[in-house]
């Protein structure tokens, strides 16, 4: 079973770190099997603003963007087919390993223009199956945000259930026994009417 920190703490009042929740839960008997902490994955990724799309000189296919990031202007060579200036989007900056493609990423040329990192599409990211262009975000956005808090992601904990504990098949039931571990107080959530 996996469930988010957020998720548990609607059920229980507590200041917990995602490591001390997982630390309390195995010493009441859970099996913890892994803490997925995407905020980890995410954490070179930040906001840009392509300032400039120019076609590539020698590729039909690829363009030469100016970007702003939190580093200053990057030039930055992308093949997506929606990256446009006054767009807003990720950045990836050299040596940021890309989840979705296995690779840290290099200073290099492409075709002749260097690029200085890599704006990227939710498959890259790992945050979507689709990838028909890079991340199209709100203008909102201020550049240098990280992403990770763009998306709300939070560390999952992923955990096996023994057939004795029915109990912890919920994540109320987890909460009432980290309570009584002392972690924190039982809450009961507000639910509404249907």
């Amino acid at each position: 079973m996996k469930f988010t920190l957020s998720w548990l703490k609607a059920h229980l009042d507590t200041e917990a770190q995602v490591d001390q929740v997982a630390e309390a839960m195995t010493m009441a008997g859970l099996e913890v099997e892994e803490v997925h902490d995407p905020i980890a994955a995410l954490a070179p990724f930040t906001v840009a603003r392509i300032v400039s799309a120019e076609r590539h000189p020698n590729a039909d296919r690829l363009q030469v963007c100016q970007v702003e990031t939190v580093d200053g202007m990057k030039e930055i060579v992308c093949g997506a087919p929606n990256a446009r200036a006054g767009l807003t989007t990720i950045y990836a900056p050299i040596g940021a390993y890309v989840p979705g493609l296995g690779v840290t990423l290099i200073e290099k040329p492409v075709r002749g223009v260097v690029s200085n990192g890599m704006l990227c599409s939710g498959a890259e990211l790992e945050l979507a199956d689709d990838s028909d262009g890079i991340l199209e975000l709100s203008d909102d956005l201020q550049v240098g945000a990280p992403a990770a808090g763009v998306f709300g992601a939070e560390p999952v904990i992923d955990f096996e259930v023994t057939p004795n504990r029915p109990d912890w098949l919920g994540v109320a039931g987890i909460a009432r026994d980290l309570a009584a571990a002392g972690l924190g107080k039982l809450t009961t959530p507000e639910i509404t009417p249907v």
